[in-house]
């Protein structure tokens, strides 16, 4: 095992390219291309399931049982739930945000017919001029923000006439802005940011010309904003799977912003103990900056998969994002460190070589 070189300069590129691809859970056949071209032109044979998620190979000098590294193309985004009276939409939440983040923002109504249409989220009280104080007052809730087109609508007949129709995807934009030292801020960092890591990763592999022990699969989901991600993806010979996701900055949390962080429990319980703690051992080894932490409200394609009956082991590596699900923001430092740690996991043996029976300690020890 060695730690790899990552190239950093094709990271920010193919991450910068995936945040400018709109790809809302249900909508996401533009960023499953934009990927599968990434891993053809690594040089991997790619394989799509029946709902679109994607599937690639590292070969190892063991078949199976294996191991799958894992991240999700899919966003939070909204749907039109109504056409409303006045020429304006109704919309709902695609995956789990909140509507605060949704003001303000500009957006796109992808409608059934194949348009596009332009649009901004609007408070229903939008005009200081006309509602004074009243902006202040607003409940924070979907039902208090409504979309308006960039179109010469006024009516329902008018929206129905271009035509936009309930059930219609909405894609917001993303605001991708890069500082000179370092910082990304974007909307969707969660997880085109991790799959930018799993990519990079990948490529540094490949152009080591580096051994695996045992097969690694590449798995990007399609669906984990609502729940569902790895619960249909993942082979029968997977045995330990590592998902990387966004680690949550805030008070009381002990994410790392400028290093990789393991994720030892969250709501689903806690991650596999000897994978988990492989990883520590692993970034201590390859003097990989990281933190451990514990997150209450999050899920991960881990959950999905277990969910799903499969047998694996799962851990979950992150990097450190600021403000999730709203105007994010991360460090080019954070993305490298997950990157590296992904790379040297896929150079390790696997849980069960490592792992001695009855090293557990019990209580009382």
């Amino acid at each position: 095992m060695r730690r790899l070189d990552i190239d950093m300069a094709y990271l920010t590129r193919v991450m910068t390219r995936m945040l400018r691809t709109p790809s809302p859970t249900g909508f996401t056949d533009a960023i499953v291309g934009l990927v599968c071209e990434e891993l053809t032109a690594l040089g991997l044979h790619v394989e799509l399931t029946r709902r679109g998620a994607i599937r690639a190979n590292l070969q190892g000098q063991q078949q199976s049982p294996d191991r799958a590294v894992i991240a999700h193309v899919d966003t939070l985004g909204a749907m039109v739930k109504s056409l409303k009276d006045n020429g304006r939409l109704e919309i709902v939440p695609i995956g789990t945000w909140s509507s605060r983040f949704a003001e303000g923002a500009r957006c796109t109504v992808f409608s059934g017919h194949g348009g596009r249409y332009r649009g901004t989220i609007l408070p229903l009280k939008a005009s200081g001029h006309v509602y004074n104080t009243e902006v202040d007052t607003m409940p924070v809730s979907w039902d208090h923000v409504e979309l308006r087109l960039d179109e010469r609508v006024s009516s329902r007949a008018d929206l129905m006439r271009l035509p936009i129709y309930v059930g219609d995807i909405i894609a917001i934009d993303t605001g991708v802005d890069a500082t000179e030292n370092g910082f990304v801020n974007s909307r969707h960092l969660d997880d085109k940011a991790g799959v930018a890591c799993l990519l990079a990763a990948t490529k540094a592999i490949i152009e080591s010309d580096v051994r695996l022990p045992v097969d690694c699969h590449i798995l990007l989901t399609i669906s984990e904003e609502i729940g569902t991600g790895a619960s249909h993806v993942l082979h029968g010979d997977v045995a330990e799977m590592v998902s990387i996701d966004n680690g949550t900055l805030a008070p009381g949390q002990n994410t790392a912003e400028f290093g990789a962080t393991i994720c030892m429990m969250d709501q689903s319980g806690p991650f596999d103990w000897h994978l988990s703690n492989g990883l520590c051992e692993l970034a201590r080894e390859f003097s990989i900056p990281f933190a451990r932490d514990v997150f209450k409200y999050y899920r991960s394609d881990s959950a999905s998969a277990l969910e799903a009956g499969n047998d694996i082991r799962t851990a979950l590596i992150c990097f450190g994002l600021d403000a999730s699900h709203g105007y994010e923001r991360v460090h080019l430092d954070s993305l490298e460190a997950v990157a590296n740690l992904i790379a040297v996991y896929m150079q390790s043996p696997p849980v069960l070589a490592r792992q001695q029976i009855g090293s557990t300690p019990v209580a009382g020890e």
